[in-house]
């Protein structure tokens, strides 16, 4: 059977943000500084501190902790470089290549959408009476879990013939050791809780369909053989304390909000794609011989 997360850290994982773009409105801006306040010139040129602190708060995001002033002084040393590099690009006239252009109006985009999505949810700003409602139906939707044993065998007469003896009284957990080819057989063929969505769907669907208990009456088929079923029990999963996720949720809030909003720009917006059109895949030097022979 395939490798399965632990039923409370696939709660954690439900939970979870859908995508990071919500984080934008964690980060502080840096505060503005005065215009003439500089970190250094280069070749003539002032290098702004409003500049260097945007550069010093993305490092620190992307580190995730605060910078000591030892490394934001490496930092400087780094964008001085940067600095130096970019002004041989503009006098090399690299600037003009059309690769280059592009990738700089893709910066420019993804400042300004990122500076729009800010704005926004700085003007939408998640309330707390929001988070609640959003865990629970979060929880609601979390899948049930399952216990169940198993006995694996190659071919379907064997199982079947295992079947007969557990319905004659035999012991599951003494058969499964003695003729389960899966290493759940050691452990009488326990394989623990676990959610339907982990499983081959096989064995799945005859989970789904069994009471606690239950032994199914046919073998199921899976593409690892032929199994034989034992529904233990089953219960609801077991959510973390929403205290415990409280921020993941307002994050997760958060980005349905942008998600909400950038389809509402979408349908306001007149979109039109441009299907791109399949070239054709050249023929290979057995194909052309064989087109010739033909």
């Amino acid at each position: 059977m395939s490798h399965r997360l632990s039923p409370r850290m696939a709660a954690l994982a439900l939970l979870a943000p859908l995508a990071m773009l919500a984080a934008c409105n964690e980060a502080a801006a840096p505060a503005p500084a005065a215009p003439a306040e500089r970190v250094a010139t280069v070749n003539g040129k002032p290098l702004d501190k409003t500049e260097f602190d945007m550069y010093v708060d993305s490092m620190s995001r992307q580190a995730r902790r605060e910078l000591t002033e030892e490394q934001k002084a490496q930092l400087l040393d780094q964008y001085i470089g940067m600095r130096l590099a970019a002004d041989e690009a503009a006098k090399a006239g690299i600037e003009k290549d059309q690769k280059v252009q592009d990738q700089l109006a893709l910066a420019r985009v993804q400042v300004l959408a990122d500076a729009e999505i800010k704005k926004y949810l700085e003007a939408h700003p998640v309330q707390e009476s929001e988070l609640r409602p959003e865990y629970d139906a979060q929880v609601a939707a979390l899948p049930r879990e399952y216990h169940a044993r198993h006995i694996l065998v190659d071919d379907q007469a064997a199982a079947e013939a295992i079947t007969k003896e557990l319905q004659g009284g035999a012991d599951f957990a003494k058969l499964a050791a003695k003729r389960s080819k899966d290493s759940s057989g050691k452990s009488g063929g326990d394989l623990g809780w676990f959610t339907l969505d982990s499983m081959v769907k096989p064995f799945a669907d005859a989970v789904r369909s069994m009471s606690p208990g239950q032994l199914t009456e046919q073998p199921v088929r899976s593409q690892y053989g032929w199994h034989v079923i034992k529904l233990e029990e089953s219960r609801a999963t077991s959510a973390p304390p929403f205290d415990e996720v409280k921020d993941r949720v307002k994050m997760y809030v958060q980005t349905k909000k942008v998600q909400t909003h950038l389809e509402e720009l979408r349908k306001a917006a007149k979109v039109e794609k441009v299907a791109a059109t399949p070239q054709p895949a050249a023929a290979s030097g057995a194909d052309n011989a064989e087109a010739k022979a033909e």
